[in-house]
């Protein structure tokens, strides 16, 4: 391998990217490969009297930029990423904070399936991104800057392993 590479799991709150990101990582863990995984929310999760709208984003990629070349700099040669992505500019935000090459999967399920899964978790967050879910598959957000895309339904290790097929990391 010449250098470290990634992949973003993106797609609708309920999609599955964390669940899909953590298989990944124990698929990497088992094959003994060195990996790091990243949730992207959790890099940008804060609140502060003056967030304008956009601190929130310019933070989490400053985060990841920083956390990124740590890792790198630890030897880290697989990066599973996981954030629902709305467009081009926030997916090249993402790809200019990191320092490899970042293929793009765009998770999908049925609003059905995605009802389920948010279902069990009745905080009003989580609800609130359930309608956020429909919103966004109804306008179509986030659809078109994926490398692939590939449905989450059955079992999350095969939904995992199609994923590392389909970014040639078999």
């Amino acid at each position: 391998m010449s250098g470290p590479d990634g992949v973003l799991l993106t797609g609708v709150f309920g999609s599955g990217k964390s669940a899909v990101a953590v298989e990944i990582a124990e698929v990497l863990e088992e094959r003994g490969e060195s990996y790091a995984l990243l949730d992207l929310d959790h890099l940008g999760w804060y609140s502060a009297a003056d967030d304008d709208g956009h601190a929130v984003q310019r933070l989490l990629l400053r985060n990841l930029h920083d956390v990124a070349r740590n890792y790198v700099e630890a030897g880290v040669h697989r990066f599973v990423l996981a954030r629902a992505i709305r467009d081009d500019a926030d997916l090249a935000g993402v790809r200019a904070a990191v320092s490899f090459p970042v293929a793009v999967v765009r998770l999908t399920a049925p609003i059905a399936e995605i009802r389920r899964r948010l279902a069990t978790e009745v905080t009003a967050a989580r609800q609130a991104d359930l309608r956020e879910a429909g919103d966004w598959l109804a306008a179509g957000v986030g659809v078109g800057i994926e490398d692939v895309t590939v449905p989450n339904v059955g079992p999350v290790r095969a939904v995992a392993e199609d994923v590392l097929r389909r970014v040639h990391w078999v």
